[in-house]
């Protein structure tokens, strides 16, 4: 049943704690804190630098932009099937690399420049999430570049019809009599 609530139940703010959860990169649908993921992609440094820079905080936009980065990083790494997406469509992987730098790019624009030993965290954040995204576009080309040449030796060991044959003798026998 419905039962009415007094006024002052509804107006009153709940107590704020210490432990409260709140989770600032997007996508994060897992168990890690935004603290773990962030150590993850970008190492303890940057976490040091954050911290910092979160007590200094303005309006926090550079922070969403930030973590919208880290964000588009780890539901890729954690999503087989949006890394074959991407692997499927170079356009896509490219539009998605130069959207997040687009990100940091627009935090370079907003850095204070009069608040150097701010600017200096900023900067060196900026860098350690550069190097992030170059290293996750990296691995991009590493998978390329290894399936070209498992396809390249499957072509020489096998002959040129590997693929439809492969493909044939699975669908008449099963999988396991091609692997075996």
């Amino acid at each position: 049943m419905n039962a009415p609530i007094a006024s002052h139940h509804l107006a009153a703010q709940p107590p704020q704690s210490d432990t409260t959860l709140l989770r600032e990169i997007p996508y994060n649908y897992t168990s890690y804190s935004d603290r773990e993921i962030l150590i993850r992609l970008l190492g303890e440094t940057a976490w040091s630098l954050l911290s910092d820079l979160r007590d200094q905080r303005n309006t926090g936009h550079s922070a969403r932009m930030l973590f919208e980065v880290l964000g588009n990083i780890w539901v890729v790494q954690r999503n087989p099937y949006l890394q074959d997406d991407l692997l499927n469509s170079p356009k896509r992987l490219n539009e998605l690399i130069s959207a997040m730098n687009h990100r940091l790019d627009a935090i370079h624009q907003r850095r204070e420049l009069d608040n150097t030993s701010r600017d200096n965290k900023v900067g060196q954040l900026l860098s350690i999430a550069i190097q992030s995204i170059a290293t996750f576009h990296a691995e991009f080309n590493t998978i390329l570049e290894a399936d070209y040449i498992v396809v390249e030796m499957a072509k020489h060991i096998l002959g040129p019809d590997w693929l439809q044959n492969y493909v044939r003798q699975a669908n008449s026998g099963g999988i396991e009599r091609v692997l075996l």
